[in-house]
């Protein structure tokens, strides 16, 4: 007969764990799905088929793909940094790459804003040429970008950390150049963590809403982002039409979690066996 060793404590903290995750996540998120719920099929897919709510999908999705792809660069390319260089200031470049998590978003986006206005010290450097960053597109893609960021490094560099230098090493004495050595022997390993941090950054482009608004102009049909109308809609205690919007920002953060974690869990188990 086998045994099983049994943690002490570990049923109170199981149990306090779950709890916690009841009140905490699954609460607010059941509350929310009863009161989608409570609508008709008809009243429900008026109110996500609205041609405002519609063009509030596309701004906040063409904006969160732009501003992740930005985030698999430039995180990528700091991880590395961070990791394999060694070099004044950076501790300081590490710590501030955290900024985001503790800076209140809303303070990001005013900040953002005064930079990026055909005024400010940064806008002013594009006015001339007509490039208009603040209150349109590009300027929601950087706040975007500036929030989710820290997800990538932080997703990636103890990954790229721990990699094994005698593959590298092995690959370049192979014959192999830098280029091909990251691109068959580093990247397949770094892959699942960046994969991981992508769909993180994604998921939080998606859903954010202080940093932008100071930033969007939003214009209905132009640069109004979904997290704001339904922001719109709960200020005209219009709430089962902010439920509904909301339900469907919610179902699609849960389809990319759900697909990336099965790709994910794929490449892992090619690479691990």
């Amino acid at each position: 007969m086998s045994h099983q060793r049994v943690i002490p404590g570990f049923g109170y903290t199981l149990g306090g764990t779950l709890l916690f995750l009841s009140f905490a996540t699954l609460l607010p998120l059941g509350a929310l799905v009863l009161k989608a719920a409570g609508l008709s099929w008809a009243e429900f897919w008026s109110y996500i088929s609205d041609p405002r709510a519609v063009a509030t999908y596309k701004v906040t999705l063409t904006s969160a793909l732009l501003a992740t792809f930005f985030n698999v660069i430039l995180g990528l390319l700091v991880a590395w940094i961070l990791v394999r260089y060694d070099f004044p200031g950076r501790r300081f470049l590490d710590a501030a790459v955290d900024l985001p998590f503790a800076l209140p978003t809303a303070v990001a986006g005013l900040t953002l804003a005064t930079l990026l206005v055909p005024t400010g010290l940064i806008g002013q450097l594009f006015a001339p040429f007509g490039w208009k960053i603040s209150y349109a597109l590009p300027g929601m893609v950087i706040a975007m970008t500036f929030t989710s960021f820290p997800f990538v490094v932080r997703t990636v560099q103890p990954v790229l950390a721990d990699l094994d230098p005698h593959l590298e090493e092995a690959s370049m004495n192979l014959g192999a150049g830098q280029v091909l050595t990251f691109w068959k022997v580093i990247l397949p390993e770094l892959l699942p963590a960046l994969l991981a941090g992508t769909t993180l950054s994604l998921v939080r482009a998606l859903g954010e809403f202080g940093a932008v608004v100071f930033i969007a102009g939003n214009l209905p049909f132009k640069t109004e982002i979904s997290s704001l109308l339904i922001y719109i809609r709960v200020g005209e205690s219009d709430y089962a039409g902010a439920a509904a919007l909301a339900t469907v920002i919610l179902a699609s953060a849960l389809v990319v979690l759900v697909v990336m974690n099965i790709i994910q869990g794929r490449l892992y188990r090619r690479l691990h066996g």
